[in-house]
């Protein structure tokens, strides 16, 4: 597309405090673009402006100054909302409903066609992974299925622009990964996702860019590669090298005019390990039960 998938320039959001008249700057002056069709997250400490900015984005905030687009149309305007879904922090759906009904209820609300909503429900559930329980009331689910359906929610319009705060709040790690692939799968299909998240981790593996917020600022912006890397350092990964040959590699490195740093030992993320434990446990299960239905 032509446009960005959502351009700031210059956003500003002041609250009113208290009976003097004073004012809370939630966003100051903030200047942002998110590219179409990638991954964005917006990181920083509560009370940063991230849910702030969400919101004027989503046009359920007015802003004290500056202007927010989506796909080059003002946020505020509601044509703007019609290629977004979002998913909140905390949703709260109708619990008595099962979950093929939630997302059917909210594909009509978006304006989806009759004729298309089946085929879409049953798209966007079996997308999440949802379509075993989509049957059983939402009042039974588990945080990491409600988040699951929630996306669902979110996706059943088909929209170009995903917006979700903090969607792994609250999900074991494997529920978390299988949510962060939902994302991927986005991206592959070509959506524009922005993404508020507490989780560093998941930020660091899924985003193509991140904006750090502090104080209603944008403190750092960039592809995640740049940021992270560490200027003019280079890491040597050596296996099976003695106590000698790591004191002659030393003596080199000096000889060559460069200065070692630290010596580390490679390590896993504990998301990393966790999963790959967990998942080589699962395998051998389903090994051991494939012999068994065999045997019989």
């Amino acid at each position: 597309m032509s446009h960005p998938a959502i351009s700031i320039k210059g956003l500003t959001k002041d609250f009113s405090i208290g009976m003097r008249g004073l004012k809370l700057r939630a966003v100051d002056d903030l200047n942002l673009e998110v590219g179409d069709n990638e991954i964005f997250g917006l990181i920083g400490p509560n009370g940063s402006g991230k849910s702030t900015t969400i919101k004027v984005v989503l046009g359920l905030l007015d802003a004290s100054a500056g202007e927010c687009q989506i796909y080059g149309k003002p946020s505020h305007a509601v044509a703007a909302r019609h290629s977004v879904g979002f998913l909140p922090e905390a949703p709260y759906f109708y619990r008595y409903l099962s979950g093929r009904e939630l997302v059917r209820f909210y594909a009509r609300i978006c304006g989806v066609s009759r004729g298309n909503i089946e085929e879409q429900v049953a798209e966007v559930i079996e997308l999440v992974g949802m379509t075993e329980a989509a049957h059983r009331r939402v009042s039974t689910y588990s945080k990491g299925m409600l988040q699951r359906i929630g996306l669902a929610q979110a996706l059943v319009h088909d929209p170009q622009l995903v917006i979700l705060d903090e969607p792994t709040a609250g999900v074991d790690p494997l529920g978390s990964a299988a949510i962060a692939e939902i994302i991927r799968e986005l991206k592959r299909r070509g959506k524009t996702v922005l993404l508020c998240s507490h989780l560093l981790a998941q930020i660091e593996g899924l985003c193509d860019r991140v904006a750090i917020l502090h104080r209603g600022k944008l403190v750092r912006e960039g592809r995640v590669d740049d940021l992270v890397q560490e200027k003019d350092v280079k890491s040597l990964v050596v296996e099976g090298l003695s106590a000698e040959g790591q004191a002659a590699v030393e003596k080199t490195i000096a000889e060559q005019g460069g200065k070692l740093c630290r010596v580390e030992k490679p390590r896993l993320s504990l998301d990393s390990l966790f999963l790959q434990e967990v998942e080589q446990r699962e395998a051998a299960r389903s090994t051991e039960l494939q012999k068994e239905g065999g045997a019989q």
